[in-house]
């Protein structure tokens, strides 16, 4: 263990503790580890069957990234223009100027765009499936200050109401079977999980990267109980998307981005993209344990983190023009984001009444509010996650249809 020896002769021959030089190194060595352990695990458990695309319903759970509605309709919360200009033409209940990454996905698949659970005005129709996910979320259950009281646990919850609700309104009769899913799709169904984020960019807030990381194993325990809950009744087939790379969203970099050694070449803020990987690796480690344990399950994991990276570090290869500066804010370049006021609202700051609209082009950011994607980057997303090369195990030649995306 050079590093170790390394970091003991430091601390030996110094009056104090070098922690920082010993973390980042004990982080590196965590990285390396996991690495290893997941090219064995790879080896030594049975892959499940690919993602097949073709069915009959799609239940997800996650957090705004996957959100077609849930927080809006379950807290009363507003969003106002230019949410949803771009597809939808008003609000529509996404954080978003129109589709998500989830939208195009159920494109893809044939399939209408996922009603949220939580929303149910007008006479939705579950028949497809049905949006457990709401902004905000966390895995791990909601604290009294919370922005969304929807955690993992209350989204597994949820969906066992829906289930049993379901089971007995198709028990009474036809009349509502174009509405609601057939009993058989809760097996044969596709659940979705993108979920996590807000876990670990909430607590950078009150602790310390080291604490942060720390706290991973727990925040996994806890989805890991809802993949085995769901797993006991009846559900087969999952699609896990790991967190993209936090430290790059405006809302991080303003607030701890201030001191230029804290960001790295891409402009992000590192400690945020290093836990963001650190709980990806363990994601992906526990997603392989869990299949070798559900033989007659399959689980899909997607690296949803490289694909952004990749879309930010080459922007320009793919059209955009800005990486990092958000379409829809306030305060101008570099980052045109104030946590003061946020898109679509209009409040008085220094004396001035500001409304904050959007962009004139959205496809040419990234960013959309400093803290959610543009449609333009979620159909650039979801381009490369079915290209299935960044899925573990790929599909790329399970897909029974022929893509025809922008990029």
């Amino acid at each position: 263990m050079k590093w170790l020896v390394v970091c003991i002769h430091k601390a030996s021959n110094s009056k104090e503790l070098n922690s920082v030089y010993c973390l980042v190194q004990a982080m590196v060595f965590k990285i390396f580890f996991l690495q290893i352990l997941l090219t064995l695990i790879s080896l030594l458990l049975p892959l499940g069957e690919t993602i097949d695309f073709n069915y009959p319903a799609v239940f997800n759970f996650g957090d705004s990234n996957s959100d077609t509605g849930g927080l809006v309709a379950g807290l009363g919360e507003e969003l106002n223009p230019p949410y949803g200009q771009t597809y939808f033409h008003k609000p529509s209940g996404r954080f978003c100027d129109g589709r998500l990454i989830i939208d195009f996905l159920m494109e893809a698949m044939d399939l209408p765009f996922l009603h949220a659970y939580l929303d149910s005005v007008g006479k939705p129709s579950f028949r497809n499936g049905c949006d457990f996910a709401a902004a905000g979320s966390t895995i791990l259950p909601a604290s009294a200050s919370a922005v969304s009281p929807f955690s993992f646990g209350i989204q597994v919850a949820l969906f066992f109401r829906f289930k049993d609700r379901v089971l007995d309104l198709l028990s009474e009769g036809k009349k509502l079977d174009k509405y609601l899913p057939a009993k058989d799709y809760f097996e044969q169904g596709l659940y979705m999980f993108d979920i996590g984020q807000n876990d670990l960019a909430g607590a950078f807030y009150s602790k310390s990267e080291d604490k942060v990381i720390a706290s991973i194993p727990t925040i996994l325990l806890e989805f890991e109980d809802g993949i085995k809950r769901l797993y006991e009744q009846g559900a087969r087939r999952f699609w896990i998307h790991n967190t993209g790379p936090l430290g790059c969203l405006p809302q991080n970099i303003a607030r701890f981005g201030n001191d230029p050694s804290k960001l790295d070449e891409l402009g992000c803020v590192g400690s945020h993209n290093r836990a963001a990987k650190l709980f990806n690796l363990q994601l992906h480690a526990l997603s392989q344990k869990l299949q070798g344990e559900f033989v007659d399950a399959n689980l899909t994991y997607t690296d949803i983190f490289s694909i952004k990276v990749n879309l930010i570090s080459n922007y320009s290869r793919y059209g955009f023009e800005q990486p990092i500066m958000a379409c829809c804010g306030y305060g101008g370049p570099p980052l045109n984001y104030d946590s003061q006021i946020f898109c679509g609202q209009t409040k008085t700051l220094n004396g001035t009444s500001v409304t904050v609209k959007g962009c004139n082009d959205s496809t040419e950011y990234i960013m959309w509010d400093g803290i959610h994607y543009t449609e333009a980057a979620n159909q650039y997303v979801s381009s490369q996650i079915l290209t299935g090369k960044y899925s573990d195990p790929p599909f790329s030649d399970q897909m029974p249809f022929l893509l025809s995306l922008k990029f």
